[in-house]
């Protein structure tokens, strides 16, 4: 499923690059989205991005953790925790695609000049969902300094935080935090005593 998002992902984005018309279709507008009820916009705007080097570092980050993701969801299903570990990539994929996208909506549905596009929030979600189950595992920190998921995990959410306060960088901060979040609660709505699995590898590591 990773390797297929990553396809429909790059192709749409690609193709976004050289058709603006498509690109204006496509991209977050919340006043787009509220006022004239393009719903739409709120999963087509994770499929698009801003230019090369915005979709290769998404594309990259999802294929890492994303692989990870589907070898833990598939261990889970074994277990008989959960019965589809495809379905639930997919429902923890998209759900948090919507849900990072909410509070963007809300916060700009009056600007029309607002836009936005990346799978960012859905990214941040797999990343964290990874983080949930190996909470020790390394994570390269500006892909050279490893240090334990948890950590990483603490930084980014009050990196994002600050960042979506002071504005200004056009990069849409509030999508990463609630994507992140999301992610690192999907696991307990498969299961929510998948808690004692974070807490021991938390804890025994």
């Amino acid at each position: 499923m990773t390797i297929l998002l990553i396809i429909i992902t790059s192709i749409i984005s690609v193709l976004g690059f050289g058709n603006p018309g498509l690109f204006d279709k496509l991209q977050l507008n919340p006043y787009q989205v509220y006022h004239k009820k393009e719903w739409y916009r709120i999963v087509s705007h994770g499929f698009l991005h801003a230019d090369w080097v915005h979709l290769i570092i998404n594309m990259l980050v999802l294929f890492s953790f994303g692989s990870s993701v589907e070898r833990i969801f598939k261990s889970l299903a074994l277990e008989g925790i959960i019965k589809s570990p495809v379905l639930s990539y997919v429902i923890l994929y998209f759900a948090s695609m919507i849900m990072a996208t909410v509070t963007t909506v809300k916060k700009h549905k009056d600007n029309i000049w607002y836009n936005s596009v990346g799978a960012s929030g859905a990214v941040s979600a797999i990343v964290f969902t990874n983080i949930f189950f190996q909470p020790m595992a390394s994570v390269y920190f500006y892909a050279i300094i490893p240090i334990p998921g948890i950590i990483f995990g603490v930084l980014y959410l009050a990196y994002s935080h600050y960042m979506s306060k002071r504005g200004g960088d056009h990069i849409n901060h509030d999508a990463h935090f609630i994507g992140a979040v999301f992610g690192f609660i999907f696991p307990l709505f498969l299961d929510h005593k998948l808690i004692y699995v974070f807490i021991d590898q938390l804890t025994n590591f």
